[in-house]
């Protein structure tokens, strides 16, 4: 029979080898202190666009991990309209999940200072399910999960691969109360980003919910290091570069889950994945930046809606291009207008030096952006 980790005398008591952490350690907390330093140093209006841009990011693979698909677009106008960024009506009609995970999101970090509780996780997780179902299964919603083992579990059900059993119903009041504890204690001698690590490893141990405990555990990582960066806002999204490593995320915690109280490989890893996480959020950064510089050239242009709409969807795109250019196909698409309509406004930008011709004249024509020197 398996030994699991919460099953160990000294739980939930973690150990761990300093000198192992301590050079991935040294190399996170340098890199958020770049890209920290590199996003403050942009404008309220700017930090919002990157924020919104990473709340998108983290929200589509977040849900992508657990098998979810979330519509893009909708993700993006959502998060613009709940955060009054600019030309930010709602495109499409709300959509209810999506308002949900953006509620527990927004709740994670821009509430980072309120205490943990059994209440306020129980919320997010109900905010995950708002019909009460996941998938075709009626589960618990908004309360601890129910008699019966919890268990991760792969491969045919005759002959299941158990990867992990979590604690049983009987004691989990228990143990989120010594959890949240913890969490709320905020041991000043321990490592903001360790703690973190840690955070997410434990309430994944726990696995007090029917489900959604993964989309919530990574709503812990949010909100602690929105207490460690004493920040309401993200510039880096862990979820993508989970989501980019899934296969070892999975295993380390395997590992982890059926060993003893050290936890150092797990932290390694963390740790690890933090900055890869945001050298791939640097790239949105100078995006942004890249979007502004465009917008500065551009600040005596007389454009109408519909030229910026077409616009700022090639600039999200940053320098690598709208794939295949701007067509008057598209134009007409993006902005429901005629083909005679879209031909003009498309001319009219290319006249003021927002676009250049990308390929042959005709039928095919194509535009791409015109970025400043």
């Amino acid at each position: 029979m398996t030994h699991w980790i919460w099953q160990e005398p000294d739980w939930p008591h973690f150990t761990w080898d300093e000198a192992q952490i301590s050079s991935p350690l040294a190399e996170a907390r340098l890199n958020q202190g770049k890209i920290l330093g590199l996003a403050q140093s942009f404008s309220e209006e700017s930090q919002a666009q990157i924020n919104a841009q990473i709340l998108s990011e983290e929200m589509i693979t977040s849900s992508a991990i657990e098998g979810e698909t979330l519509n893009r677009s909708s993700v993006r106008s959502s998060i613009a309209h709940r955060l009054g960024l600019e030309n930010a009506a709602l495109t499409t009609p709300p959509d209810r999940y999506i308002e949900s995970v953006l509620d527990m999101m927004l709740d994670a970090t821009k509430n980072h200072n309120q205490p943990l509780n059994l209440e306020r996780l129980e919320a997010w997780q109900a905010s995950l399910f708002p019909t009460g179902f996941s998938g075709i299964r009626k589960i618990n919603v908004g309360k601890l999960r129910g008699e019966g083992e919890m268990q991760i579990i792969s491969g045919k059900p005759d002959r299941p691969n158990i990867h992990y059993v979590a604690p049983p119903n009987t004691s989990l009041q228990k143990e989120i109360t010594q959890f949240v504890k913890w969490f709320n204690d905020k041991d000043p001698a321990l490592n903001g980003l360790v703690r973190t690590a840690i955070s997410h490893l434990w309430f994944e141990i726990l696995h007090p919910f029917d489900d959604g405990n993964g989309r919530v555990g990574r709503a812990i990582i949010d909100m602690s290091l929105a207490q460690d960066e004493n920040l309401s806002i993200r510039f880096y999204s862990l979820s993508t570069e989970i989501m980019a490593k899934r296969k070892s995320y999975y295993e380390i915690l395997q590992k982890t889950t059926s060993g003893k109280m050290d936890i150092t490989q797990w932290l390694i890893w963390f740790l690890n994945c933090y900055s890869n996480a945001i050298n791939r959020s640097l790239s949105i950064i100078d995006n942004v930046r890249l979007k502004n510089k465009y917008w500065q050239a551009h600040v005596k242009a007389q454009l109408n809606e519909r030229q910026q709409k077409a616009l700022n969807k090639m600039l999200d795109k940053g320098p690598d291009g709208y794939e295949g250019g701007m067509t008057t196909r598209k134009y007409m698409g993006i902005n429901k207008v005629s083909r005679a309509t879209a031909y003009r406004e498309l001319a009219d930008l290319v006249e003021k030096k927002c676009l250049e011709l990308a390929g042959a004249k005709g039928r095919s024509t194509a535009y791409q952006i015109k970025w400043p020197d």
